[in-house]
């Protein structure tokens, strides 16, 4: 069976609001219903986060709306889920956490294959004039981006029909 990968969803804000340190891929505990709502793109990680509970990983916050054609609508929408890693990974992840102003926070949630995966990083949170600086740093590029395009070149121009 050929492999692929399907972005269901992405935390765009997380690289504006966080310096990223080390991004690790998960899989994830699910029913079966959330499986046919993720492969129809209804899951959402803004505001979502992970904890290091009971020697385990638990994202919470992930909003994975309910399966409309289901027959049991027994999970709510923002429950808290497992992260499945390996033992070398979790113990990475729970030593970079102990550290002071470290967090973890997912950035992808995707398809790889046939297994629902979440990239999880492990980040600290960036201060106000360093976001500041990001958005001052973009804009320098994009008129850096646009000078170096130069004017559009002059073409023939259409007249009108004579």
């Amino acid at each position: 069976m050929p492999k692929y990968y399907k972005l269901v969803s992405e935390n765009r804000k997380a690289y504006f609001d966080y310096n990223i340190i080390d991004v690790f891929k998960a899989g994830i505990v699910l029913s079966g219903a959330e499986v046919k709502s993720l492969r129809a793109g209804k899951a959402n990680l803004n505001d979502s986060f992970g904890r290091v509970e009971n020697g385990e990983v638990v994202l919470y916050n992930m909003h994975v709306s309910p399966y409309g054609k289901s027959r049991t609508m027994e999970t709510e929408a923002k429950r808290p889920r497992k992260l499945l890693l390996n033992a070398r990974e979790l113990r990475k992840i729970i030593g970079q956490v102990s550290q002071k102003g470290m967090t973890l926070v997912p950035t992808k949630l995707y398809f790889d294959g046939d297994w629902a995966k979440v990239d999880i990083a492990t980040a600290k949170s960036k201060k106000k004039y360093e976001k500041r600086e990001t958005i001052r740093q973009r804009e320098t590029d994009r008129e850096v981006e646009k000078v170096l395009k130069g004017p559009r070149p002059e073409g023939r121009r259409s007249e009108g029909k004579k």
